[in-house]
């Protein structure tokens, strides 16, 4: 007896708006496209039609990022063979499935635009009029990525000419001096020291970063020195909230130190209602502009010092609190912001001392923040409350890790460097959009209980 198969009395489109699909919803909501289609879309109705779902195409290049697809291509066959996954992303049932070579071009008409920043920064804002970001204390750190592309092949160097020893005649140092001059002040912004980029705008630190990929190198835990081609990710995260607060993309040559000012002008241009009160790092940011940079932000620098061969200071210890003539070292007390000193109190170990009321053992001492930012700053270095903050940067080292473990950070296959900063644009954007779309149902679940 033959099987008969009976026909559905609606068609699949209709069943799918019977039972709609919300896999993504709560992730994609929290994302204003509307300055990613203003540079794809087209500009008049002249020309052919445009039969392209492009809102579709950018959100699926969003859920690419959440669901782990790490090439195009696999994408691409999912969409034809998944109807759920092709709904979800904002596809029609009849609308055609793009090939990977429409994704290739859209996705360089996006990488010669900032609307990626734009969408980051909206995304952002979000987070904080709802009250998910309200951090005081930022984390910055650097991450490298390897670039899938093979390295350039080096150039020959060419042999210069020995130079002559000696001393130089007054008027060759002169014409020396003026030509040395000239050529630092011709150098590209990022070649120049930290110390050119306080007195530069944010636009010309984001648009002057180097982005192609070159040869890294990092110390590792055991002091032995890592290479590897390809970019660095810089971020500024809340150690509270754990958002990305800003990021900036470069090639894997560039100084951590050198993406620091352009993080920190991100902060105070572009959020200027995110107070920040202290700005937390590494060793590998112990440079005396950043601290400069964070001064004039009215926030604090919580640092850790790299002592580049400096000899022991007389009369300090090595958190360069003042010693007593027994060398004690002096306690940390107070901050007086209103005249911006620390004060530091006797050592307990002169409550005994035969020396404790002689005139070379003071009972208070103060120092004046702005005589040294670099050494001394609010909470004191040393201080319980100091190491509390610095304990914090663990937050950016915990948000590199999630970024590289679950958001394809570690997975660029681009060659170009516009091509792979788009990449992690999107990286940026797909993690503070989850990390919203998390919050919001925390909200709503305790509201519901």
């Amino acid at each position: 007896m033959p099987i008969i198969r009976q026909e559905s009395l609606f068609d699949m489109q209709v069943l799918y708006d019977l039972e709609p699909t919300h896999r993504f919803n709560s992730i994609l909501s929290g994302i204003d496209i509307h300055p990613i289609l203003d540079v794809v879309m087209k500009k008049s109705r002249l020309g052919a039609p445009q039969t392209l779902n492009y809102a579709a195409m950018i959100y699926s290049l969003v859920i690419r990022i959440t669901e782990r697809i790490p090439f195009i291509k696999d994408m691409v066959m999912r969409l034809q063979t998944d109807l759920r996954f092709k709904i979800d992303c904002g596809f029609l049932v009849s609308d055609m499935i793009p090939s990977e070579a429409s994704y290739s071009r859209m996705i360089t008409l996006i990488s010669e635009s900032d609307a990626m920043e734009i969408v980051q920064e909206r995304v952002l804002l979000l987070a904080i009029s709802e009250g998910f970001v309200s951090d005081e204390t930022i984390a910055i750190d650097a991450t490298h990525v390897e670039a899938r592309d093979r390295a350039r092949f080096k150039k020959e160097q060419i042999e210069k000419a020995p130079k002559k020893r000696g001393r130089k005649k007054k008027e060759e140092r002169e014409k020396w001096l003026l030509e040395k001059a000239e050529k630092e002040a011709n150098l590209p912004l990022y070649q120049k020291t930290i110390a050119a980029q306080l007195d530069v705008s944010l636009s010309e630190l984001r648009s002057s970063v180097p982005i192609q990929p070159e040869w890294g190198v990092k110390k590792n835990s055991e002091g032995k020195n890592v290479f590897w081609y390809g970019f660095k990710c810089h971020l500024a995260v809340g150690t509270k909230s754990q958002y990305i607060v800003q990021s900036l993309f470069s090639s894997g040559s560039l100084n951590d130190g050198k993406a620091a000012i352009p993080l920190l002008k991100g902060i105070q241009d572009r959020l200027p209602s995110l107070k920040m009160a202290y700005a937390t790092m590494d060793a590998g940011y112990d440079y005396v502009p950043i601290y400069q940079q964070v001064y004039r932000m009215n926030a604090q620098s919580i640092i850790a010092y790299n002592r580049k061969n400096e000899p022991e200071p007389i009369g300090f210890d090595k958190y360069f609190a003042p010693t007593c003539v027994r060398e004690h070292s002096y306690r940390y007390d107070s901050f007086d912001s209103k005249h911006e000193t620390l004060k530091y109190t006797r050592p307990h170990e002169c409550s005994n001392c035969p020396l404790a009321n002689d005139s070379l053992c003071q009972k208070v001492y103060k120092m004046k923040v702005t005589k040294d930012l670099r050494r001394y700053t609010a909470p004191a270095r040393g201080s319980k409350k100091w190491n509390q903050l610095y304990k914090a940067r663990s937050a950016v080292e915990r948000v590199n890790a999630y970024l590289k473990g679950y958001f394809l950070l570690n997975q660029i296959y681009h060659c170009t460097g516009k091509k792979a900063k788009l990449h992690f644009d999107l990286v940026h954007i797909a993690y503070n959009a989850s990390k919203l779309a998390i919050d919001r149902l925390n909200i709503h679940q305790l509201s519901a209980a």
